[in-house]
């Protein structure tokens, strides 16, 4: 079975890697611009799904991963900041409160697939603004949902964490290998 990451995340490949060394990546070009769905949790398998599928159309033959994350407050999706101060707009929301990561996973070979999400609640301790100022300026927040990576220095932020912690990060590797186990 040759397994196929549709995701240029290095956190992701980092991840996988965990559960095998042996995968390719082939970076999905699915639109996700004009994608919606009831609840945020659904709107990151709908990503999954979709960026699955469009990997799966040129590899029929292969098993392809597809993920996303998103992160939810207040049932709004906070997704990758469009810039600073939407960055800040997003941990200044999540200073003090819980919020929850939600991560869509699909799985598919041919016809076959298999979906699911993942959710992870994860309560910030309320952030100072000179820690939230020096974080903006670090360039970490950019290019991840919620604004975090809580493998970095968000960590500082985090108080607790109720779920899975590499769900956080983006797949969850428990999850996952019993995903593929199933899957073959």
């Amino acid at each position: 079975m040759s397994l196929i990451l549709a995701s240029g995340s290095p956190r992701r490949k980092e991840l996988l890697a965990l559960i095998t060394p042996e995968y390719t990546v082939l970076p999905s070009d699915f639109d996700e611009s004009a994608l919606t769905a009831p609840t945020p949790r659904e709107l990151a398998l709908a990503l999954a799904r979709g960026k699955c599928g469009a990997v799966a159309a040129l590899r029929p033959g292969d098993t392809v991963l597809g993920c996303d994350t998103v992160v939810e407050f207040g049932g709004r999706v906070f997704g990758k900041p469009r810039d600073k101060e939407d960055a800040r707009r997003m941990l200044t929301a999540l200073s003090g409160a819980d919020h929850w990561v939600h991560t869509g996973v699909c799985l598919r070979r041919g016809e076959r697939e298999l979906c699911e999400t993942a959710s992870t609640r994860v309560r910030f301790y309320p952030i100072p603004a000179a820690e939230l100022e020096a974080y903006l300026n670090t360039g970490e927040p950019y290019d991840k949902a919620g604004g975090y990576g809580i493998q970095g220095r968000a960590a500082l932020f985090c108080e607790e964490i109720e779920g899975c912690y590499y769900n956080v990060m983006g797949l969850p590797v428990s999850r996952v290998a019993r995903m593929l186990k199933n899957f073959e």
